[in-house]
């Protein structure tokens, strides 16, 4: 056993805001800790500053390896107003505060806190494999996505994963749910260029690729791009509907018909808030490239969207939904990586997950979820591994969990750290022991 809020306190001190990410310091503590506690591991690396760090505790050899991923760097906080230091790693009144508490160090050190008691124990069925990766906030190529590539004998055997996000406590229609992360969308990068006719800015032309830049960006913010249902969603709402009250199982019942679920997602916007973003493809302006004179009328502006697709879609079709909506003169091309996850989740190990989250907290109903965001999960998918999200976390019902990741004031209570290592520990025990796997 390690003193969690200690070492995670340790762990934030360590800056490695990505870019540039510099985790070779927090590396260095974890293997640290892992040797203090006889658990041998390894470290490789595409960047020698940016380690991965790979560690096993050896089991029955009754079931195949389990993989327990996590990524050592954190998103920046530029621009945020924080009330405390975000890397101070303070521990005020039973939080401890600062960037990476949540995204992911926090259970980081649940994973490692309990892997040293699963050491100490009885052998589990199969061995666990602890992965913590470098550059995960940039893409993932330093850290999973090389290992991937470069080192898969490391993962050799592996069925399953545990990685971010899922076993956090939301509210919805008074219901405590605990997603369990099945699936995630696709990253797709979105290039669009606008074209029209140059010239001396002392001299305005109407309609030139500014203005249809303007009108683009107008339509992106005032319109949704098509709704789809999809399989990870459709299991999160037929899980939820017999826990909401019902009004809400009406409701959800609309969202599950895909005849009916165009209207009733606009019906509901409100009280969807993020989940919104499960029912459709979305496309984002983040970049802007075009003109570099101030009295030349550009000929030709670039806007970069970043591009979130969901399981199983082409993105192509992606492609000509978003035509559709910029509803201007246009050129769009596009690039992905080739994603792992697939349209079709596996749901062998959530019966398992689902339990050690009731063991956590019994008051929570643990549901299938897919995070409309990208993680790790979709590099390792790429082995046929078959990727859970699963950070239990017991958090007050009030705390806003979705809003505090990559935002300000990240903080995560110390009396989550001890109960999310347990359940940790109960899925490695009871791995391979039961029907669910």
């Amino acid at each position: 056993m390690i003193d969690a809020a200690t070492l995670l306190s340790d762990l934030i001190r360590i800056d490695t805001t990505n870019p540039p990410g510099r985790e070779r310091e927090a590396v260095e503590l974890v293997g640290s800790t892992l040797a203090d506690n006889d658990i041998a591991f390894g470290t490789y690396a595409k960047d020698p500053g940016r380690p991965s760090l790979v560690a096993r505790v050896a089991g029955e050899g009754t079931a195949p390896p389990l993989l327990v991923q996590g990524h050592l760097d954190v998103v920046g906080v530029t621009g945020q107003r924080w009330d405390r230091d975000p890397f101070s790693g303070e521990i005020v009144d039973g939080w401890v505060w600062g960037r990476g508490a949540l995204d992911m160090k926090g259970p980081i050190v649940m994973m490692l806190d309990a892997l040293v008691r699963a050491r100490q124990g009885h052998p589990p069925a199969g061995d666990i494999i602890l992965c913590l990766v470098p550059d995960e906030e940039s893409g993932g190529s330093l850290g999973a996505g090389f290992l991937v590539s470069e080192h898969p004998e490391l993962f050799e055997g592996v069925a399953y994963a545990l990685g971010e996000f899922g076993g956090f406590p939301f509210v919805f229609d008074d219901v405590r749910f605990s997603p369990i992360q099945i699936s995630e969308r696709v990253g797709v990068e979105f290039h669009v260029t606008f074209r029209g006719d140059p010239g001396h800015a002392s001299m305005p032309q109407p309609g030139g690729a500014m203005a249809k830049l303007g009108r683009a960006l107008v339509n992106l913010d005032r319109k949704h791009l098509p709704v789809h249902l999809t399989a990870p969603t459709r299991l999160m709402l037929e899980a939820m509907s017999p826990h909401v009250s019902p009004p809400t199982r009406f409701a959800l019942r609309g969202l599950l018909d895909d005849r009916t679920a165009p209207a009733t997602v606009a019906a509901l916007r409100s009280r969807l808030g993020r989940m919104e973003n499960l029912f459709r493809n979305t496309a984002t302006p983040t970049i802007v490239r075009g003109g570099d004179k101030v009295n030349v009328i550009p000929a030709e502006v670039m806007l970069t969207l970043d591009g979130r697709m969901l399981p199983g879609m082409d993105p192509l079709t992606m492609r000509d939904e978003l035509a559709d909506l910029l509803d201007v003169e246009c050129d769009i091309s596009f690039s992905t990586e080739r994603s792992g996850i697939p349209a079709e989740p596996d749901m062998g190990l959530f019966d398992l997950l689902a339990s050690a989250v009731l063991r956590m907290d019994p008051g929570l109903v643990p549901i299938p979820y897919m995070i409309p965001a990208i993680t790790d999960a979709r590099w390792f998918s790429k082995l046929g591994i078959r990727c859970y999200g699963f950070t239990p976390m017991p958090l007050p019902a009030d705390f806003a969990f979705e809003a505090t990741v990559h935002g300000a004031n990240e903080r995560i209570p110390v009396s989550a750290l001890r109960p999310g290592s347990d359940a940790y520990l109960d899925v490695f025990q009871r791995y391979g022991r039961t029907s669910h796997t």
